[in-house]
């Protein structure tokens, strides 16, 4: 069996202005680099504005599992699938972070004959937005010390500084340090921290920025620090403003790439689901629902985190509506959750299944909760048993949703067609109701209990003092109307990893809670999660090489 990234480097690419003209985009409105690659001018947005819409397809998860449920396979071999039915679409997915290319996780290419392409371009440095990110991140970091050890006149309390500098790597020793070292001259000694790239708040500014305008006025809001008199400090106070956006002005314009169809691809923004907003950038998906009658796009980790979050958060900011959800299971994963251990998992039994599948049920019964039709597919597995599909398929449409088997990871698009087809059924023959779970006039504190209760099915929620705290002091600034961003882990309904299934009589611990000022939402820490990973005790990246043709090896 091949690898993935042997599978994609035998892809057939066209040149990327020749996947662009499918679109009917010119030459003139794109940026190109290199062959396959290429950025879309701002004029591209002044020609298409004023089109109708397409169809927004949103492709979510169950939790994921050590077993694997391939949603961003689905998504790529989704899109693969309409070409094959000679209908125009076109993916929009997030651009992988470093992190876990180099940890445990992998990429955010698809896999096998469902990928995006060039792979190896696209999971290291591809065009560069995360170097500008990062860049512009720290640039603000120095500014803020430079402000302080030049006088201070703004009065920063070295103790209340809340921006983070941050590296798009997984580095766990960088979570707690002590900057200023050394000479009077080498700064003021202060504890500092570092963030993943993904979470920082610049990388959700960028995906939720309308154009170059928005994404100042944004910066400009960031809250760095306060000041001793315990008033927020923000990045336009600095002057910060006009270099970060100059680092970020290529950066904020969507990346144009292909599958191993040829299907255009726009792929841009990279946020984590469990610690940030999991979407890519609004600006890809509302450029893609003007070039296209179906645009299929993903948010990352299961429903709990990356669903709610493009509904409550990127929805809500941007006027998006989806039309439908792809909700992505594996029977391996289901057994997983009912306690089969994972060598065991290519052995019939249904029991685990049931024990498992509600998981599923309550990522269905939360899709159906913001009125969005739901369509189920699995990724089959040679190992899946008829008995086991069947008990799936009657199990989803007994809840009202469209069921299909995808093998798109084996056969490309012709193994998504199935799934196609049900996802324009029920594009035919529903009507999305969308609305977010909650109102943007409730409390903080009843916005966090609403998703916890509903979506998580806590039976408590329960406020460190600190939380409680921070909270009162957001409400107080004149934040409390904004959406919340719920950091959680990924595997659990719940913030405790090792409750699988659909855990019920849990209490979900909040931490810490912050504004992001720039961003428009707050972000509230839960359990244990981490803003800065670590790497794995044999990390992917011992694993990795290129050989003397620049040829790369071991990436997946």
């Amino acid at each position: 069996m091949k690898t993935d990234i042997q599978i994609a480097q035998e892809a057939k690419m066209k040149h990327i202005k020749e996947v662009a003209e499918c679109l009917g985009i010119v030459e003139d409105d794109l940026e190109f680099y290199g062959k396959y690659k290429a950025k879309f001018a701002d004029s591209l947005w002044e020609k298409i504005e004023k089109r109708e819409n397409g169809k927004l397809i949103l492709v979510t998860a169950i939790n994921p599992t050590p077993a694997g449920e391939g949603k961003t396979t689905t998504t790529v071999g989704l899109g693969q699938a309409f070409g094959k039915l000679g209908k125009k679409s076109v993916i929009a997915l997030r651009e992988p972070s470093l992190g876990p290319c180099f940890g445990v996780k992998g990429g955010a290419a698809g896999g096998g004959y469902a990928q995006v392409v060039p792979m190896e371009d696209l999971n290291l440095h591809f065009t560069g937005d995360f170097h500008a990110i990062t860049s512009a991140n720290n640039l603000l970091a120095a500014l803020l010390d430079n402000h302080i050890q030049q006088g201070n006149f703004l009065n920063i309390d070295t103790r209340q500084i809340v921006w983070k500098r941050c590296l798009d790597m997984n580095d766990r020793v960088l979570r707690n340090i002590v900057v200023g070292l050394g000479k009077k001259t080498d700064g003021v000694v202060r504890e500092d921290h570092f963030i993943i790239t993904v979470a920082s708040e610049i990388m959700a500014i960028l995906c939720l920025a309308e154009n170059m305008q928005d994404l100042k006025e944004r910066l400009g809001r960031i809250i760095v620090a306060y000041d001793y008199e315990g008033m927020p400090v923000t990045a336009e106070q600095l002057n910060a403003v006009g270099s970060m956006a100059a680092l970020l002005k290529d950066a904020i314009r969507p990346n144009l790439i292909q599958t191993l169809d040829n299907t255009p691809a726009i792929v841009h923004g990279g946020p984590f689901a469990n610690i940030a907003h999991g979407c890519n950038s609004v600006r890809a998906t509302k450029t893609a629902l003007k070039l296209a009658d179906y645009t299929i796009t993903e948010a990352g980790f299961g429903a709990d985190l990356g669903a709610e979050k493009f509904f409550d958060i990127k929805c809500r900011m941007a006027g998006l509506k989806p039309d439908a959800v792809v909700l992505v299971a594996t029977v391996r994963a289901l057994k997983y959750n009912g306690g089969v251990l994972k060598a065991d998992l290519g052995e019939e039994n249904v029991m685990a299944l049931k024990k498992g599948i509600v998981n599923l049920e309550k990522h269905i019964e939360n899709v159906q909760k913001y009125g969005v039709p739901c369509v189920v597919t699995l990724n089959r597995f040679v190992t899946d048993s008829d008995a086991e599909l069947e008990f799936v398929k009657e199990f989803c449409e007994e809840r009202g949703c469209e069921f299909a088997l995808s093998e798109v990871w084996e056969k490309g698009g012709e193994g998504g067609i199935e799934l196609a087809q049900k996802v324009i059924a029920t594009l035919e023959s529903k009507e999305s109701c969308f609305q977010p779970i909650y109102e943007d006039q409730l409390s903080i504190k009843e916005k966090i209990e609403k998703i916890s209760k509903e979506i998580y099915g806590a039976k408590e929620v329960s406020f460190d003092t600190m939380a409680i705290q921070a909270i009162s002091k957001i409400e107080s600034l004149g934040f409390g109307n904004m959406p919340v961003c719920m950091a959680k882990n990924q595997y659990s309904l719940s913030d405790d990893p090792t409750l699988l299934g659909r855990p019920t009589d849990f209490t979900i611990h909040i931490r810490e809670v912050y504004v992001s000022a720039g961003a428009g939402f707050v972000v509230v820490i839960t359990g244990t999660i981490m803003t800065m990973p670590g790497l794995p005790k044999q990390p992917a990246a011992e694993r990795i090489d290129v050989n003397e043709e620049g040829v790369i090896t071991g990436l997946f």
